[in-house]
């Protein structure tokens, strides 16, 4: 299997640096990132097997592949997908699949006119932690599940606004970036689709009392601010300074079709073991409660004296809580013709709408209906 990769960001270098692991047959055939002659000399072993471009169109033109890797910055995630979707081309494409209105509407065209299968990088959604909480649901142990408390609280925050994810133009905002995953598992738990939602978000802490551009190695406070990257390398940027983007907290509440709601708060401040990703889902019999920082689920019966907890080896998976391993397994089994996507690009879209209706509450104080309706 010759797969082709567009953007090769780290993100994406992460997921398919041990796809010859997986399948013997599969390989890096080609790759298109105007960073190319860089990152080259950076991959070293296996370079010169691989051909490389500048543009993702010569590349989409000269070489044969049985799949193709979209891991470009997120503002170009659509442009480059309708390319692969022209061609019908199996495609793995990172979240968010559009960052504003217009490409989410343009992809969703497009991919209803192509025949790809479309992996949807939502690692989360294919985790053994929410596996299991599946099963639980779907079994009718804690009843209909009527109400969900769902959050994420990031300890590692501070990339959101040390380098290039501080641009929310790039970005779309953080509901996109963090919550599309979130809202994708709990669409899959709960195996209904959202109606509405009303959002807030706030920036209470990463304000810019700082000059723009500033970096942390030209800064004053560099040995003593908590945040300075001089150490821990996650960007080079002030995250105080006057140009950051990006909320530093946010909260939404979404509707179901059948009546329930869902609530869901992220925040990118919190630090050490105060991170926390997770959620309880109640219903009349009990309630199930996962995080994924603790690898445990626990669930408490309601009606009888009885709490079950679950614990997972957290260190016995990799990438995402072993949900990267799955996603590409998945992704190769397609090319193969073995498999049909078990993220697919309607979740992506349905997750992205989600998103920006939610991004669209929170600065308009409205609530905003999920629909496909212009």
């Amino acid at each position: 299997m010759r797969i082709g990769i567009i953007g090769y960001g780290l993100r994406v270098r992460h997921v398919f640096e041990d796809l010859s692991k997986l399948d013997s047959s599969c390989r890096i055939t080609a790759i298109a990132d105007p960073r190319w002659e860089e990152l080259r000399t950076q991959l070293e072993d296996g370079a010169d097997d691989i051909a490389w471009y500048e543009h993702a169109d010569e590349m989409l033109e000269q070489e044969k592949l049985d799949g193709v890797v979209i891991g470009t910055r997120c503002n170009l995630h659509t442009e480059m997908a309708l390319k692969v979707l022209a061609r019908n081309l199996p495609l793995f494409l990172e979240k968010p699949v559009a960052t504003n209105y217009e490409d989410l509407f343009r992809l969703k065209q497009g991919y209803e006119a192509s025949r790809s299968q479309v992996v949807v990088s939502f690692p989360l959604r294919n985790t053994p932690l929410v596996e299991l909480a599946k099963q639980i649901v779907d079994s009718g142990q804690i009843g209909t599940v009527e109400h969900v408390q769902a959050v994420n609280n990031v300890p590692y925050g501070g990339i959101y606004y040390h380098n290039w994810y501080r641009d929310e133009r790039i970005t779309g905002g953080l509901f996109l970036q963090k919550a599309t995953h979130d809202f994708n598992y709990i669409n899959y738990l709960l195996g209904m689709k959202p109606e509405a939602v009303c959002a807030m978000k706030s920036k209470q802490v990463f304000k810019g009392h700082h000059k723009a551009g500033l970096k942390c190695v030209d800064c004053e406070e560099k040995h003593t601010c908590p945040e300075s990257t001089i150490v821990n390398q996650i960007g080079e940027y002030c995250c105080f300074a006057e140009d950051t983007g990006n909320e530093d907290s946010g909260s939404a509440l979404i509707r179901y079709e059948s009546g329930m709601h869902v609530s869901y708060s992220q925040n990118f401040f919190v630090r050490r073991e105060a991170g926390k990703r997770g959620a309880r889902l109640i219903g009349y019999k009990g309630t199930m409660e996962f995080d994924w920082y603790t690898g445990e689920l626990t669930v408490q019966m309601h009606h009888e004296p009885r709490v079950v907890t679950h614990r997972l080896d957290v260190n016995a998976y990799e990438g995402h809580g072993g949900g990267d391993a799955k996603l590409l397994h998945n992704f190769v089994q397609i090319m193969k013709g073995k498999e049909q996507s078990k993220t697919t690009l309607e979740d992506g879209l349905l997750s992205a709408l989600t998103c920006l209706k939610a991004t669209e509450s929170a600065e308009t104080s409205t609530f905003r209906t999920i629909e496909w309706a212009r």
